[in-house]
């Protein structure tokens, strides 16, 4: 039964999921968040957090949270009652199609 699993659940992780969202759409989404997070999704709002290079599930999640009164924010939990499942799809595959780099300090 084991191998069976594995099996299933590499294929799964494979093919793309036809629910994900389409980075495009997101980017064209984004103008309304960039106030904030930034175009390029690192904010300089120092009460705003980065979005760019975050997990799409992680932004999916934070974003239903808000949208379903889970999370709460005075900017956020406003904005996203505005945005359809799919909009948050478009706009997680969005935020999270940015590549980061970090550079350690030099200590």
């Amino acid at each position: 039964m084991k191998p069976v699993f594995a099996a299933v659940l590499a294929v799964a992780c494979y093919v793309s999921p036809t629910w994900a969202g389409d980075p495009a759409v997101g980017k064209s989404l984004s103008a309304q968040c960039s106030a904030c997070h930034g175009k390029d999704g690192l904010s300089r709002d120092p009460e705003a957090p980065n979005l760019a290079g975050l997990s799409a599930l992680y932004l999916e999640k934070a974003l239903m949270d808000y949208k379903k009164g889970m999370r709460q924010d005075r900017r956020m939990s406003l904005i996203a009652q505005g945005l359809s499942k799919e909009n948050i799809e478009h706009l997680a595959a969005w935020y999270s199609a940015f590549e980061v780099s970090v550079k350690a300090p030099d200590i």
